[in-house]
């Protein structure tokens, strides 16, 4: 390894801190119920512990990027990363030498009610059909014609039935 490749392991807050560790520091300062009203993970309201909890964090990549996440900039209380940095997964991002981790932020349910009131206006907003254009995701203009039975079985019967038209013309 080089020196370069040393530092960047140096200024990384998660080099060296296992899952269980992690999660355990969490838990001890947090609770369960404080990581799943921010997090919105179910590991951590329903029958939560640790090890199961490190269980479906070490199979689920998304959950545990979100544990990390949480874990270096509301619990180390770490700066936003770059744009550059956050682009990257949490455990190859690189502190600067200069940001050192400060104490844990104080959390509340009723904060992370309010966080997600928020999250929730702003994907209502997003999902908002915009002025003259197309519709988002599954909202469609006009209602959809129904198949008929021998169409909806067979995805190339209304191709068929057009081949044989044609050839009988």
């Amino acid at each position: 390894m080089t020196d370069h490749a040393n530092t960047n392991y140096q200024n990384n807050p998660l080099h060296g801190v296992g899952l269980k560790a992690m999660l355990e520091e969490l838990v001890s300062h947090y609770g369960f119920q404080i990581l799943f009203a921010y997090l919105n993970i179910n590991c951590f309201k329903t029958n939560p512990s640790i090890e199961a909890s490190v269980k479906f964090l070490k199979k689920t990549d998304w959950a545990r990027e979100k544990v990390e996440v949480f874990y270096l900039y509301r619990y180390k209380n770490l700066p936003n990363p770059s744009s550059d940095q956050f682009k990257l997964p949490p455990r190859d991002r690189v502190v600067p030498a200069h940001q050192q981790p400060g104490e844990p932020q104080q959390l509340s349910l009723e904060d992370a009610a309010e966080e997600q009131a928020k999250r929730d206006r702003k994907t209502a907003a997003h999902n908002k059909r915009p002025q003259g254009g197309k519709p988002f995701g599954n909202q469609r203009s006009m209602p959809r014609a129904k198949a008929s039975p021998a169409t909806s079985s067979d995805p190339w019967a209304k191709a068929r039935q057009q081949h044989k038209s044609e050839d009988k013309d």
